[in-house]
C-alpha cells in the first residue's frame, strides 16, 4: 500500500501506549525517535504523548515505575498510536484497550504495533486480512492465535500503510527510523539514526537471528526446492530467468510467487543470503576476503565490501576482528 508522507498542517500526535510490566527498552524506542527536538533539523517535531489504562504510577519489568500522564482518552487526539510490546502473548489484553485501539483506527489513526505489539493489534482485530509482522520466537504461537493474519516471519518490519509491525527488540529501531523516513524523508532518518548511532535501514531480515533450524519442504514445491538450490549455488552468476528455468515457471508466475513467499525480490533475497553467507564465513572460518566474496557470489572483494558496509555499516575486516575479539 503506497501512504503519502504526513501533512502537518496540524502538529502530528503521537501516543505510545504503556502497561503493567512493560520493558523499559521497548518504550525508550518511540520516546528517542519520535521525542527528538526535530525542529533543530528543519522540520516540525511531533506532539508526543504517553498513555496508559490510567495515569500515575506504572511498574515496568525493570523493577521500578514510570510515571505515566495520561490515560487512554488521549488516543483520541492521536494521529500515530504505538504499542511498544507487549508482556505476555497469552494474556489478552483489556478489553479498554483493544475497543481504544479499535475506535483510534476507526478515526483514521496510524496503528503501530512493535515486537509483541503485534499480538495486541490482532487481538483487536485491526490485523484481519494483513500482514503482518512479530518476534520469531512467538511466531508460531501468533499464527495459531490469528489464523486470519498472515504472518511474515523474515521481515525486520511490515508496512501495510496505515498498520505497521515489527519483529523483536532492535527491530523496532528499524520500524520507528522508517516511519520517520516515510514522514520527513531519509536524510532527517539518516540524521536522527547518526545520532543514536544505529544503522539508518538494515539489509535482511530476522531470519538471519533464529535459532532454530527452518523446517524443509517435502521437494514437493518447485519453489522451495528451488531456493534451496540458490542458497547452495550462491556463487554461480544467479538471475530472475535462471530461478524461474530452474522452478519450471514463467517470469511471471515465478515473480509473484516468489513475493509471496519470501516477502522480498529476487534481488533483494540474494543480496541478504549472500550477506549472511559472507557474516558466517567471516565469523567461522579464515578464509581471505576475497575467497570469501567469490564462494558467496559478489564476485569481488570491492563489491563484498560495498554491500556489506551500506547493509551493516561496518567492513568485512572490522567485522571479523569483532569475532576474533569475543
Amino acid at each position: 500500500m503506497s501512504i503519502s508522507p504526513i501533512s502537518y498542517e496540524k502538529e502530528h500526535t503521537v501516543a505510545v501506549v504503556v502497561f503493567d510490566g512493560i520493558s523499559p527498552f521497548h518504550l525508550s524506542v518511540p520516546c528517542m525517535v519520535f521525542g527528538d527536538d526535530l525542529a533543530r533539523l528543519g522540520v516540525p517535531r511531533y506532539r508526543l504523548l504517553v498513555c496508559a489504562m490510567h495515569t500515575g504510577l506504572i511498574p515496568t519489568m525493570s523493577g521500578f515505575n514510570i510515571d505515566v500522564p495520561y490515560d487512554l482518552s488521549v488516543l483520541a487526539e492521536a494521529d500515530t498510536v504505538i504499542v511498544p510490546a507487549w508482556h505476555d502473548p497469552d494474556q489478552r489484553p483489556p478489553e479498554a484497550l483493544l475497543e481504544a485501539l479499535r475506535q483510534a483506527h476507526a478515526r483514521g489513526s496510524r496503528m503501530v504495533g512493535l515486537c509483541l505489539g503485534a499480538f495486541v493489534l490482532a487481538e483487536a482485530g485491526l490485523l484481519d486480512g494483513r500482514v503482518a509482522s512479530t518476534h520469531w520466537v512467538w511466531s508460531d504461537d501468533f499464527s495459531r492465535k490469528y489464523p486470519h493474519v498472515t504472518l511474515d516471519k523474515k521481515s525486520l518490519y511490515v508496512d501495510d500503510g496505515d498498520i505497521l509491525t515489527s519483529a523483536g527488540t532492535a527491530a523496532a529501531i528499524d520500524c520507528c527510523l522508517h516511519l520517520l523516513r516515510r514522514d520527513h524523508g531519509a536524510d532527517i532518518a539518516n540524521r536522527i539514526a547518526r545520532r543514536m548511532v544505529v544503522a539508518p535501514h538494515r539489509a535482511g531480515g530476522q531470519a538471519q537471528y533464529i535459532e532454530q533450524v527452518l523446517p524443509k519442504d517435502n521437494g514437493s514445491d518447485h519453489l522451495t526446492a528451488t531456493l534451496d538450490w540458490a542458497m547452495e549455488n550462491l556463487d554461480q552468476p544467479l538471475s530472475l530467468d535462471i530461478l524461474a528455468d530452474k522452478a519450471a515457471m514463467g517470469r511471471r508466475t515465478f515473480t509473484r510467487r516468489f513475493k509471496l513467499k519470501t516477502g522480498a525480490t529476487v534481488s533483494e533475497w540474494l543480496l541478504n543470503h549472500r550477506l549472511a553467507s559472507a557474516q558466517r564465513m567471516l565469523e567461522t572460518t579464515d578464509k581471505p576476503i576475497d575467497r570469501i566474496a567469490e564462494a558467496v557470489g559478489f564476485g569481488s572483494t570491492v563489491s563484498l565490501r560495498q554491500h556489506f558496509a551500506s547493509a551493516f555499516s561496518i567492513s568485512p575486516t572490522a567485522y571479523r576482528r569483532q569475532y576474533r575479539r569475543q
